[in-house]
């Protein structure tokens, strides 16, 4: 136990204010030192990675357990947890580095996770907000989660069915029922990647649409065109000092996709607009609508704490003396701009603790 500990130290965006921080290196303790500040009433606050926080300046009001469990466990060939035939899995703690149990799976020969590569945070983290990259979700590997049910006290694994996945969230996003302890994915032991279904990555490797390429060359260009967007960590490169993409791509119902279309002709002309087919609607890219309502890269200037990244619009970074509350008034000037020009309000992705957006 340590007090008076900045959140800024513990999360990627490096911003938060103090709080009481307790360290759980073993997920016994993680799970007793959980059970013991329920019982005695006490808020928690989970942090493991921090990649995904957005914490206020003024830190949190009572005690920050940090999960810093590392196991990870690869297990050979074996009857596949996702339907017939064979697969190998990797079975990761959840404070395990998440692009660390990716380059150990590819240095083992096996696929699955390869797009997932260079994202920051936690292994635990990933089926929390269904973490996906370059055409592949958790979701699609994912066999299981453990679990602890805060109310009950009881730990078990939890199927994929049973977790609500969604476009980048589940039902274990935005809610304190359940702590996860370990998550189990299936991987290919060919060593081959996932089918490539994401256009720029597939034009990287001079692929089809569809190819299967070596897990480690899709490795090692997931890693350079995250690295060319700052979406990798660097401690030297402020554009790295975001939580990622701070937006959701909008999924705009049907009935008003040709009223969000007409708003961009208005504005912009006649020119080509990303969508993707999704189960609700229509996605849109919020990158793109961002740039078009004039907010571009590097938004609003070199003096600013603040900033989007110079390299990607869908990053709000800390240009090294930020607080939560320069992050906050940049990203309501992003998403109020936005819903202005084109009628499309952006959802942040990050969670906020102590912040109402």
């Amino acid at each position: 136990m340590r007090e008076d500990v900045r959140l800024a130290e513990l999360t990627t965006l490096r911003v938060g204010g103090p709080s009481v921080l307790a360290e759980c290196a073993s997920t016994e303790t993680l799970v007793a030192t959980v059970r013991t500040l329920d019982a005695a009433g006490v808020p928690v606050l989970l942090v493991a990675g921090g990649s995904n926080l957005l914490v206020a300046d003024d830190g949190f009001d009572g005690v920050v357990v940090r999960v810093a469990t590392t196991g990870v466990d690869l297990h050979g060939p074996g009857r596949s947890c996702r339907g017939d035939g064979a697969g190998a899995r990797v079975v990761a703690e959840a404070g395990a580095d998440w692009d660390g149990v990716v380059a150990t799976t590819v240095a083992a020969g096996l696929g699955g996770l390869e797009c997932l590569s260079g994202i920051p945070g936690s292994a635990g983290a990933t089926p929390v907000q269904n973490v996906g990259a370059y055409g592949v979700e958790v979701a699609d590997l994912l066999c299981r989660v453990r679990l602890l049910d805060r109310a009950t006290g009881e730990i078990r694994w939890a199927e994929p069915a049973e977790l609500g996945f969604g476009y980048r969230t589940s039902v274990l996003k935005h809610s304190d029922a359940a702590v996860v302890l370990a998550v189990e994915f299936e991987l290919r032991p060919d060593g081959l990647s996932a089918p490539l279904r994401y256009r720029e990555l597939a034009g990287a490797l001079d692929a089809a649409e569809g190819e299967r390429r070596p897990a480690g060359q899709v490795r090692e260009q997931v890693l350079r065109l995250r690295g060319g967007k700052g979406m990798v960590l660097d401690p030297a490169d402020h554009d790295t000092w975001s939580a990622g993409s701070f937006f959701t791509n909008p999924v705009v119902p049907a009935a008003r996709v040709e009223q969000v279309r007409a708003a961009i002709t208005a504005r912009l002309g006649e020119v080509p607009i990303p969508t993707y087919a999704a189960a609700d609607g229509v996605k849109f890219s919020a990158g793109w609508l961002i740039e078009r309502a004039g907010f571009g890269k590097g938004f609003p200037g070199a003096d600013a704490p603040a900033r989007l990244s110079t390299k990607h619009t869908l990053a709000l970074t800390n240009r090294g003396r930020a607080g939560a509350a320069d992050i906050v008034a940049l990203a309501r000037t992003v998403r109020d701009g936005v819903a202005e020009a084109f009628g499309v309000v952006l959802e942040p992705e990050p969670v906020t603790v102590g912040i109402r957006l």
